[in-house]
């Protein structure tokens, strides 16, 4: 048996014309995509629960080339990402964790050199939760105009024995970025933080 059983995959996007300013010219799509899996650990306490960080690896990779392809289909028009996981009831919140390698390295993979840490957020809920999956630049973290969320939920999930591992990305940043700090043009790309 296997020990990622997938319900069902929901993949949001939002393509910003504006935000009460001018329409802008690049417009940037913001997407999210999330796998509602069946835990194997829920309603019990299972001290070594790293298999299932191994066997999430081909959904992480399957998550990620289908939110690329929802925002365009290009890896290299990816400029922010992040990851999170909303768990249900019968689970706690270091069954979240093990979406960490999977999700996050299989995004590294897909997109190329993206240096950046992945942000993360992670929560337990029950059917109708929501979660923030934090955004940032992909290839260094101190880029303002990158810093933003988008939110993930439905209805019907997390069940109590379920896990929703999320992945999400955009195009840009947030369409009238203006406070200042590092640019897009002064990344470095050294140390994925400058």
């Amino acid at each position: 048996m296997s020990l990622v059983e997938v319900r069902k995959i929901v993949c949001i996007t939002e393509d910003t014309f504006h935000d009460g300013g001018p329409v802008a010219t690049k417009r940037p799509v913001k997407g999210v995509i999330g796998a509602f899996v069946k835990n194997p650990y829920a309603g019990k306490y299972v001290q070594d629960i790293t298999p299932m960080m191994d066997a999430l690896k081909p959904l992480g990779l399957e998550l990620t080339r289908r939110l690329v392809a929802a925002l365009g289909n290009d890896p290299k028009a990816i400029e922010a990402y992040g990851k999170g996981a909303l768990i249900g009831a019968g689970g706690e919140l270091e069954h979240g964790a093990l979406w960490h390698v999977p999700g996050g390295y299989s995004m590294r993979e897909i997109l190329g050199n993206a240096k950046a840490i992945v942000p993360s957020a992670t929560k337990v809920g029950g059917p109708g939760a929501r979660i923030d999956i934090p955004l940032h630049h992909v290839n260094a973290a101190y880029v303002r105009s990158h810093f933003d969320a988008i939110e993930f939920g439905v209805a019907d999930g997390p069940r109590d024995n379920e896990i929703a591992f999320i992945l999400a990305m955009s195009t840009g940043g947030r369409v009238h970025a203006r406070v200042g700090g590092l640019q897009v043009h002064e990344i470095k790309g050294e140390d994925g933080q400058r």
